[in-house]
């Protein structure tokens, strides 16, 4: 779906939670939000959560917004909140070789619906994050830059990005000349020079043309890069 439902609309003053209030006053809840992290990212897992918040006061978490737009201790704080608000959430990892078998996209896609499927409660709508998943078996709105503008999906972010950093945290102890709990795994010059020096670790993901050169797999200078690469503005 790609519109709102029949009878439903939106103000653009309606704030944060104004596409859950416009839902539920046609009768379409529980309403869940879904999102990821790590798409743009060459190293390290994908991530997507799911979220479904109560409606009214309950279901208001403190300092909620787009994951990207806070720093590490609020995401940190609403990630508590929303742990403990939610009527259910759900996180699902999808590791470097899945991403790199399936492809980002279709890795992406299937990790939404991963999320949606291990909910405890069914949604009866869901929103999602930029583009439309299919095959959720429940109607749903895909919203450009979803997670600012619906909590649900704001909601999801934040649980999603939370569990990124903290694995890629993990990893930075494994793997520690990559300086992963920094840049997260996304390209930086740090990263890039690591990746020129000590080559690939094992859980980079192959598909990146940046990361196919430093394994010897691409010429130094190639042309038009053909799979899976991003800008860093992009990829965050």
């Amino acid at each position: 779906m790609s519109e709102l439902p029949r009878g439903v609309t939106v103000r653009r003053d309606a704030g944060l939670y104004g596409y859950e209030r416009a839902l539920r006053r046609v009768g379409l809840e529980p309403i869940a939000g879904v999102d990821e992290a790590g798409r743009g990212a060459c190293a390290g897992p994908l991530v997507a959560a799911a979220a479904i918040l109560p409606p009214g006061k309950a279901g208001v978490v403190p300092g909620l917004a787009d994951s990207k737009l806070l720093t590490e201790k609020a995401r940190e704080r609403c990630y508590t909140q929303v742990v403990r608000r939610a009527l259910a959430w759900s996180v699902v990892v999808i590791e470097s070789e899945e991403c790199d078998r399936l492809g980002m996209h279709v890795a992406n896609v299937e990790a939404l619906r991963r999320a949606l499927a291990r909910l405890d409660v069914r949604p009866s709508y869901v929103l999602t994050d930029g583009f439309p998943v299919d095959g959720l078996e429940v109607p749903g709105l895909a919203i450009w830059k979803g997670d600012r503008v619906a909590a649900c999906i704001a909601a999801a972010s934040v649980l999603a990005k939370v569990t990124r950093d903290r694995i890629m945290c993990e990893l930075d102890r494994e793997w520690p000349a990559y300086d992963f709990k920094t840049h997260k795994g996304y390209i930086t010059d740090v990263h890039a020079e690591a990746l020129t020096a000590h080559g690939p670790s094992p859980v980079h993901r192959m598909r990146f043309v940046n990361v196919r050169r430093a394994a010897g797999l691409e010429p130094p200078e190639s042309g038009q890069n053909t799979e899976d690469t991003f800008t860093l503005e992009e990829c965050r």
